[in-house]
């Protein structure tokens, strides 16, 4: 086994070198009292001999903020939190907050401000980096102020403080955001420059100045001038307090930007729904015109984000470590995305021996220690979720005397953690609004970090007890401090004044963050992404279980929103993110400033690859969805061991199944023998999972069902649907594909599904495979084949089709039904070949009439220069569509499939149910 892994304190360790819970804000009692939670209860101050936040010399710190933000519970691990948190003593103001595209650092005389567009790849080649560096610093004239503090903060903005008695200035500033707001009093606006500018425009109160290759537009009251001395540039404010700065995308987009120069940005927010397998969210700024009446604004999507929109986006476009940023031109936008899957575990499957499954089962039960040990919060919370995981195994295959001793040992551990004033306890810190564990590890409590991981175990555990014991995860009992642990970590209330909003989960990156206090020169990092998800999976369920759909819809859209970001950032699914010049198919952590191909404990390439898939669960099946990932980063991962896993290679054979199940199996078969599992898993639990896709097939991702405890999986032409209903009566589930499934009260359900109500017409269904003689058909039983794509001759056709295939079925029948949108899976193979992109484009014409009333061009997809179907999905976002969706009556629906990019031939399958078109109609 490895050291036991985590993170140190502060060091980059590269390869190379609570009203309805009962928790209210704690004053500041005279001796330690114990505040009661239902049948459990926290502490109001930290056990003798512990510590909470510190600077990284062990002086205690109480957050940074203005006398306007005193009280106010503050979003530590955020990409902004150092602003707040003051981790070294010598530093006052910030350490690099990575807003991308803007990069930003306070320091006494402003906000110094960057724009970097060229990574450097370090660490021994493990590491790419936009490392922060300043092109300009916004201030005013004389400005030194002795600190830096926040006054203000939203979902993802920020207004940073500075005051020197005599000049105040303020700045709002976030993610996506070109623009910086600036206020100010007692001086003139200044702009100092780390380079001699160039002015390529010069309007009186609006100057357009490159520095260092970057665009940038300064922003003064009408009636005011910029003056440029040097590298200094001013402007009075003509009695106003405001002013601004842009960074251009190109000099030619001085007139757009100018327009919204003065729609100052006061706050954000995020609004997200989950309905019938579908997640939305809504991206709001709101903003105040400090001249003329324009309240728009300008947004910089991330790649997650513009994947999954339909709204419309500029053509302009910005550099950042996630890839390209995509410019909308208004205060708000939506996104929508297929929900994630959840299962409380695989369901039962013929592929699993009961007998052998029982053996494993008594040897964790039975163990004289089944918590290993554990007595910190992250070792008690892997254990507790490695007996969780075995709950529903033993369940299904009729072992309740097995099942029962677990749920007792998971209990009674967490009602231990539940009661304060043992040997382990929950404390409150009224200064920092945070909820730690003690004993804490891992800078938990001195640096705030990793509650999410942590407390995702402890939220997960009970989730599965509540789907077995609902009077135990009663408020009255011990639910109360399960969501008093939600709230510290995960709080879906912006106006709780206990905890802040969203701890760690960033809205805007799509993604959490790690460090309390974010005091890295890289900015913020996470590394284990998948321990993230695993609280977000662990919400659903608890929702689910506890009929809190306020919970289990905050868990969708943070599972679904963070599986896009892993998959785009973390495991470059498109291969679209990663500098070409960074030789790694996986990053193990990614930072503010770029991504690592390392780990904070070890440079074992199986950890590498491994922390970002532990724990597996039935939360984790949305890594199915990224299947040529998987592979490449299995063989990235051999080829840096030196051949197969060997410390974690249960994690490794159970991510392999996401992809290759049958592969992983035959490796489980050679394996299994005389190997000790990672200390979160089980025999028990990868024989059951690995035997159970090798038998089911793997994830498919491309279906969801009208619950979120529901999945489908693929093996050949079959699918199999799942289900999990929580509820007291049956219920039936439909999926994306028009297929149903009855399932029973407090059970799991399978089956080949059963067909929905027919279409008005013929022909009917709304799922239509792809025939070689160039129709789509509902006939099902065609024989497999291929059709070739041409060749895109070398040049780019991205968005224009050349000399594509085209599928056509005509007469078609149907209800649209509202919001319902395309879904496609194409099945390509590219053979060896190298820059390779295929793209579609779906046409609907409603009434068959020779027009197209609605036309869809997706992205292209960059098939692998492997042999082997890949899979071609919606997923990958519309690149632009026209005109609308309606009821169809005799249309015609049109499938296009050609080469964007490539000089050479590929293949396309047809005949079978693994390349088909779904049309949003019934």
């Amino acid at each position: 086994m490895p050291a036991p892994r985590r993170r140190p304190a502060a060091v980059l360790v590269l390869a190379t070198a609570l009203a309805a819970a009962g928790l209210v804000p704690a004053a500041s009692p005279a001796a330690a009292a114990t505040v009661p939670v239902g049948s459990g209860s926290y502490s109001d101050s930290r056990p003798a001999g512990t510590s909470g936040p510190t600077t990284n010399t062990g002086t205690p710190v109480t957050p940074k903020v203005t006398a306007a933000a005193q009280g106010k519970p503050v979003p530590t691990n955020d990409w902004w939190s150092s602003l707040a948190f003051q981790r070294y003593g010598d530093n006052p103001y910030s350490t690099p907050m990575y807003g991308h595209p803007l990069t930003y650092q306070a320091v006494s005389g402003g906000l110094e401000i960057g724009y970097p567009t060229t990574p450097a790849i370090v660490g021994d080649g493990r590491q790419y980096e936009y490392a922060h560096k300043g092109d300009l610093t916004l201030g005013l004239t004389g400005l030194n102020s002795p600190d830096t503090k926040a006054d203000a903060w939203s979902d993802w903005t920020v207004t940073p403080y500075w005051s020197d008695g005599a000049r105040t200035l303020r700045t709002t500033i976030g993610h996506g955001m070109p623009f910086v707001y600036a206020t100010g009093t007692g001086g003139d606006a200044q702009i100092t420059t780390t380079a001699a500018p160039t002015v390529f425009a010069d309007q009186g109160n609006v100057l357009g100045i490159t520095v260092s290759g970057h665009h940038y537009a300064l922003f003064a009251p009408s009636g005011s001038d910029w003056n440029v001395s040097g590298k200094t540039i001013s402007a009075g404010l003509g009695g106003k307090d405001y002013f601004s700065l842009a960074v251009l995308p190109s000099a030619d987009a001085l007139a757009t930007y100018r327009k919204y120069a003065y729609s100052f940005v006061t706050g954000s927010t995020v609004d997200w729904s989950y309905t019938g397998g579908t997640v939305r969210a809504t991206y709001t700024l709101s903003t105040e015109a400090k001249e003329g009446a324009e309240r728009a604004t300008l947004q910089a999507l991330y790649r997650h984000q513009w994947l999954n929109t339909t709204d419309a986006l500029t053509p302009y476009t910005y550099v950042s470590p996630r890839g390209t940023m995509k410019v909308r031109e208004s205060a708000s936008f939506t996104t929508a995305q297929k929900a994630s899957a959840v299962l409380p575990g695989l369901p039962r499957s013929g592929g699993v021996d009961t007998a052998r499954l029982r053996t494993y089962l008594s040897e964790v039960a039975d163990s004289p220690d089944p918590f290993s040990g554990a007595v910190d919060t992250y070792w008690t919370g892997k254990a507790l979720g490695r007996l969780a995981q075995l709950v529903p195994l033993a369940d299904q295959i009729g072992e309740g005397a097995i099942r029962d001793k677990l749920l007792g040992l998971i209990k009674g551990r967490l009602q231990e953690w539940f009661t304060a004033g043992g040997a382990n306890e929950f404390s409150y810190d009224p200064a920092w609004k945070a909820l730690t564990g003690y004993p804490a590890s891992y800078g938990s409590d001195t640096e705030l970090n990793d509650h999410h991981f942590h407390y995702g175990y402890y939220v997960y555990a009970a989730a599965i007890v509540a789907q077995y014991d609902q009077t135990w995860a009663a408020d009255s009992a011990w639910g109360g401090m399960v969501k008093t642990l939600i709230r510290d970590t995960a709080n879906p209330s912006r106006t709780d004044s206990a905890f802040p909003f969203l701890r760690g989960f960033d809205v805007y990156a799509g993604h959490s963050w790690a460090s309390g206090h974010q005091g890295f020169a890289a900015g913020n990092n996470q590394e284990s992404s998948s321990e993230s998800t695993n609280l977000s999976a662990a919400l659903v369920l608890w929702g689910s279980a506890t009929g809190d759909n306020t919970l289990r819809d905050l868990g969708a859209y943070l599972l679904t929103t963070e599986a896009e970001s892993i998959a785009q950032y973390w495991f470059d699914a498109d291969e679209q993110v990663f500098p070409s010049s960074f030789g790694h198919d996986t990053a193990g952590m990614v930072w503010g400033s770029g991504a690592a191909y390392a780990t904070w404990w070890t440079a074992n390439p199986e950890e590498i690859h491994g922390i970002n898939v532990l724990p597996v669960t039935g939360g984790s099946l949305h890594l199915g969805g990224e299947k040529a990932a998987i592979r490449r980063n299995i063989a990235e991962m051999e080829r840096e061991n030196g051949g197969p896993a060997v410390e974690w290679r249960d994690i490794l054979w159970e991510f392999q199944s996401f992809a290759d199940p049958h592969l992983a199996k035959s490796k489980w078969d050679a394996g299994n023998a005389s190997y000790t599992p990672e200390r979160g898993e089980s025999k028990a639990h990868t024989y059951h999972w690995i035997s159970t896709l090798d038998t089911l097939g793997a994830p498919d991702t491309g279906v969801t069902g009208s619950i979120p405890t529901s999945a489908v999986f693929t093996k050949g032409t079959v699918r199999t649907y799942a289900a999990h209903n929580h509820g007291p009566a049956a219920r039936t589930v439909t999926f994306s594909d028009g297929k149903t499934l009855t399932v029973p009260a407090r059970s799991t359900a399978t089956g080949t599904g059963t067909s929905g109500d027919p279409d008005p017409g013929p022909p009917t269904g709304n799922t239509f495979q792809l025939r070689s003689d160039g129709t789509l058909t509902t006939a099902t039983g065609g024989a497999a084949g291929s059709d070739t794509i041409a060749s895109a001759d070398g040049a780019n056709h991205d968005g224009t089709p050349y000399q594509p295939l085209v599928y056509e079925i005509r007469g078609v029948n149907g209800a649209y039904t509202p919001g319902g949108s395309t879904a496609f899976r194409l099945q390509l193979d590219a053979g060896a070949a190298v820059g390779l992109g295929q793209q579609a484009r779906i046409s609907y014409d409603l009434t068959g009439d020779g027009s197209f009333d609605r036309v869809e061009t997706y992205n292209y997809f960059a098939t692998d220069p492997v042999n082997g179907w890949e899979e071609y999905a919606q997923s990958r976002g519309l690149k632009s569509a026209t005109g609308s969706l309606d009821n169809m009556t005799g249309g015609t629906v049109r499938l296009e499939v050609w080469s964007a990019i490539g000089s050479q031939e590929s293949e396309l399958q047809t005949g079978t149910d693994k390349s088909v078109l779904v049309i949003p109609y019934s």
